[in-house]
């Protein structure tokens, strides 16, 4: 069981960083070319929404179940366990929760331009901090 759920997050990872460089760079073009935001763009944004959302939960679920998560508190000065024990899910934590702001404030807004930054800012904020957390030894 842990194995398949580390398989999958690792998997879904590659769709939520595709998608969150579609809205990312959507939302530029968006402001950049000044375009009315349109229900393909709130779709970008919902999807992306969804799918980082679904990999949070199954990242919840995935650090309780592994033999890394909470035997590693211990060893914080061990750089790679510290990485994958607290800095990775504590980010990424931080990532979604940007995301799900950057939704949320953007339904409240009527401007397009003001739509699309939101986007760009939020969920761009999200995926620089996922980046900068990813155990790109483990993962690649």
């Amino acid at each position: 069981m842990y194995q398949i759920l580390q398989k999958f997050h690792s998997g879904w990872a590659y769709l939520v960083l595709v998608l969150l460089l579609v809205a990312v760079v959507n939302a530029i073009i968006g402001i950049t070319s000044k375009k009315e935001f349109t229900a393909k763009d709130r779709k970008i944004g919902l999807f992306t929404l969804i799918v980082t959302h679904i990999q949070f939960l199954v990242a919840l679920f995935l650090y309780f179940v592994s033999p890394l998560g909470k035997a590693a508190f211990g060893q914080m000065s061990n750089a790679a366990l510290r990485l994958t024990s607290l800095e990775h899910p504590l980010i990424n934590l931080i990532a979604i929760a940007l995301i799900t702001i950057g939704w949320s404030s953007h339904k409240k807004l009527i401007n397009s331009e003001a739509k699309f930054k939101k986007f760009a800012i939020f969920y761009g904020l999200g995926l620089i901090l996922i980046l900068s957390r990813l155990p790109w030894s483990l993962w690649l």
